[in-house]
């Protein structure tokens, strides 16, 4: 056997043997014999030299398969040239977001307490909501919807600016102490939040502005942009990419929220350090705003304008049938009565209100398990970071599901999310004796095991929101008909969103004043989530099928057929 190896040995080398060969381009005589390598020709039988030449071929074929999945997943020209500019302008649109989202809490908490924020939710941003959406409706009915983006993003950019220049500075003149003081004096103490909201009203209309700047610009303006420039089949592509800007975003905001809080450090003795910082991070969100600004005009110039990247089809669609114009309320009944509306509105609300009934239990184990702030700080640091890993992957994630599994189950991942983790969590907090000797186990008490789930559920809840409700959401307004398209998302982003979150603040509310204690409510508030969520399902599956037919039908006017005007 090891004689018959070697002879085996000796073939194969001797076969790949370099030959001698002369150079074309030198005589035998003047020059020496080049040693050039040649392919074998003698490799043995015609078998084998099959079996070779096929291998070499199929090799050739998978590497070619490899450049064509690669080619595949880089989007077209045509795609690229719409694609790019609204990844910036949601890049600008997040990163104002989050330097307004982290600043007015910093406002409002510093000055009133933490205690006023539910009772800013539920008293402040839900009339603000509503009042806006009567605002952007009868605007809707008198401008373009060009001109609708530019004046209210403009409104925005003046007022944050405005506030940093003007109104703060001023705040000691403009806000009423004395006639706040008389008040507190003749009300019960349990009135002392709203007592704040009035006291700091240009801080609370900060607080409305930047919460307004989530579901006006961001979930009204920049999504109802995205699905007219955006087919179904782009959308499920593309849509969950975006959510990636989302993380990047707040990579950036945060690397400019800490040089500005260097700046800060670095300022002479005397000066308002925390007025300066707030001149530039209000500067950083106005010089965003400009290049989403900019970004849209180039869009609205040079990709509206050009029949290869938006489809002449994909123009809002008018209603088929000729309606008289109708007024507020008319309108308001005109969505209300339309099934389709009611099960996005039904989506919007759910999350809200089973979000922040979950998040806000979970916060009040954390600062019983961080009573240090410093310590609170560092967890809440690495909690983002994780949820920036995590969301990340869901992204990339969510192109899968939408390609294999369609827009139904994609919805429903989010609730059933929520659901589970949200019990496990209050599981954790009812029954903490039961689970002390699984917390024991893995080297935890009960209260961090719970801060821990919550953490958890908290990551896996946002990042499948992010990464799969949003796409969903939007999705599911581009087969509506022009009027649908933009009265319904404004009655259901602008009012819903604030309507679910003012929603669970309302349930704590009551329940807090009923039972004593958000730990005493923890039963029912398990409950209320099971139904909520029971109720997400229900609305996420109705909606499934009328968006199917939708597509089936060619985009026709669905929600017609459920209205009667």
């Amino acid at each position: 056997m090891r004689v018959f190896s070697l002879f085996a040995l000796l073939s194969v080398a001797q076969a790949f043997a370099p030959t001698t060969r002369l150079s074309p381009l030198a005589s035998s005589s003047s020059v020496a014999p080049r040693t050039v390598a040649t392919f074998p020709t003698n490799i043995g039988p015609p078998e084998r030299k099959s079996v070779l030449f096929s291998s070499l071929a199929a090799d050739d074929e998978s590497k070619a398969g490899f450049w064509a999945k690669l080619k595949n997943m880089v989007p077209p020209a045509n795609e690229r040239k719409k694609l790019i500019p609204l990844g910036l302008i949601f890049f600008c649109n997040l990163f104002n977001y989050t330097i307004l989202r982290d600043t007015k809490d910093v406002i409002m908490v510093s000055n009133c307490g933490a205690e006023v924020i539910p009772f800013l939710k539920t008293y402040v941003n839900l009339p603000g909501a509503i009042a806006f959406t009567v605002l952007y409706s009868k605007m809707t009915d008198r401008m373009s919807q060009k001109n609708v983006y530019r004046s209210i993003v403009v409104a925005f950019l003046t007022f944050f600016a405005s506030f940093a220049l003007i109104l703060y500075p001023n705040a000691g003149a403009i806000h009423p102490h004395a006639f706040c003081d008389t008040l507190a004096a003749a009300l019960p103490a349990g009135c002392a939040a709203p007592i704040g909201i009035l006291r700091y009203w240009s801080f609370s209309l900060f607080y409305l502005m930047a919460e307004m700047w989530g579901s006006v610009v961001v979930s009204l303006l920049f999504w109802g942009f995205a699905n007219t420039v955006t087919t179904v089949d782009e959308a499920k592509k593309y849509y969950p990419l975006f959510g990636m800007g989302a993380n990047i975003a707040l990579i950036f905001s945060g690397q400019y929220v800490r040089l500005v809080s260097m700046l800060r450090a670095a300022a002479a003795p005397g000066v308002d350090g925390w007025g300066m910082s707030l001149k530039m991070l209000m500067g950083g969100v106005a010089a965003s705003g400009g290049v989403m600004l900019g970004l849209y005009e180039h869009m609205q110039r040079n990709v509206m304008t050009d029949p290869n990247c938006v489809d002449p089809n994909m123009a809002p669609k008018k209603s088929k049938k000729k309606k008289p114009k109708m007024s507020m309320g008319e309108s308001f009944k005109f969505l209300a009565d339309s099934k389709y509306i009611r099960n996005l509105a039904t989506l919007v609300v759910s999350y809200g209100m089973a979000i922040n009934i979950v998040e806000v239990s979970w916060k009040s184990k954390l600062k019983q398990a961080f009573a240090d702030p410093n310590a609170y700080s560092a967890f809440m640091g690495s909690f983002s970071s994780a949820t920036g890993a995590v969301t990340f992957a869901m992204m990339l994630i969510g192109r899968s599901i939408f390609a294999r599994f369609g827009w139904k189950v994609a919805a429903l991942v989010t609730p059933t999310m929520i659901g589970i983790t949200g019990l496990a969590f209050f599981s954790l907090t009812l029954f903490s004796g039961f689970f002390t000797p699984v917390a024991a186990a893995v080297g935890m008490t009960p209260l961090m095991l719970a801060v821990y789930v919550g953490a958890a559920q908290n990551i896996l809840s946002k990042s499948s929101k992010y990464s799969l409700f949003d796409p969903c959401k939007e999705m599911a307004y581009i087969p509506l008909d022009e009027e649908s398209k933009t009265k319904g998302k404004a009655a259901v982003d602008v009012i819903g969103n604030p309507l679910g979150k003012s929603g669970g603040a309302f349930i704590q509310q009551v329940l807090i004043f009923g039972v004593g204690s958000l730990a005493a409510s923890t039963p029912y508030l398990a409950a209320i989530l099971g139904l909520i969520v029971f109720s997400w399902f229900k609305s996420a599956s109705s909606l499934s099928i009328q968006f199917e037919e939708a597509m089936s039908k060619g985009s026709e006017d669905v929600v017609d057929a459920d209205v009667v005007v």
